[in-house]
C-alpha cells in the first residue's frame, strides 16, 4: 500500500516535471518568435524607409513634398526605440501625401504593405508572449527567466484614408 502512494506521488512528480518543463520551453521558443518578428519588422521599416528616399531624390515629385519626405525618412532612421513609432507614423502620412505618384506608388505600397504584415505578426505574438507570462505557473516559477516582456509596436500604416485598425 505505502509502495503504491510512493510510485504515485513519483509519478505525479515526473508529470509535473515533464509539465513544467514543457512550459517553460514553449514560452522560450515564443520569445524568440518574437524577436525573430521584431528583426522582421525593423526589416520592413528599413525597406520602406529605402523606397520613401528613393521616391524623395527621384525628382518625381515636387521639391516641397520631396524635403517633407526626405525629413520624415531621416527622422524615422534616427529615431531612438522610444519615438520610433512617432517618427514611422509621421513617414506614413509623409507617404500618404505622395501617393499620387504613379512611378513610384506599387514600390511604395507594397514595401508599406509589408510593414503592416510584419506589425501584426509582431504584435500578435508579443501578445500570445505575455499570455503566457502572465500565467500563474509561469510567473510563480519564474518560467519567462530573464527575457524582457515584449511591447506590442503601433503605427500609423495606412497609405490610403481607410483604416485598417489592428
Amino acid at each position: 500500500m505505502i509502495w503504491t502512494i510512493v510510485v504515485l506521488a513519483v509519478l505525479v512528480l515526473v508529470l509535473f516535471g515533464f509539465w513544467v518543463s514543457w512550459r517553460a520551453s514553449r514560452l522560450d521558443r515564443l520569445h524568440n518568435r518574437v524577436e525573430s518578428a521584431r528583426t522582421a519588422l525593423d526589416l520592413a521599416l528599413v525597406r520602406r524607409s529605402s523606397a520613401a528616399a528613393d521616391l524623395a531624390s527621384s525628382g518625381m515629385i515636387d521639391p516641397a513634398t520631396s524635403l517633407l519626405l526626405a525629413d520624415a525618412v531621416r527622422r524615422a532612421r534616427q529615431a531612438g526605440p522610444s519615438e520610433l513609432g512617432l517618427a514611422e507614423s509621421d513617414l506614413t502620412r509623409a507617404l500618404r501625401a505622395t501617393l499620387d505618384e504613379p512611378g513610384f506608388r506599387t514600390e511604395v505600397e507594397a514595401a508599406s504593405h509589408q510593414v503592416y504584415l510584419a506589425r501584426k505578426f509582431y504584435n500578435d505574438l508579443a501578445g500570445r508572449t505575455l499570455d503566457d507570462r502572465r500565467r500563474p505557473l509561469a510567473r510563480v516559477l519564474h518560467l519567462s527567466g530573464t527575457a524582457r516582456a515584449p511591447e506590442f509596436f503601433d503605427i500609423d500604416d495606412a497609405l490610403t484614408g481607410g483604416d485598417r485598425s489592428s
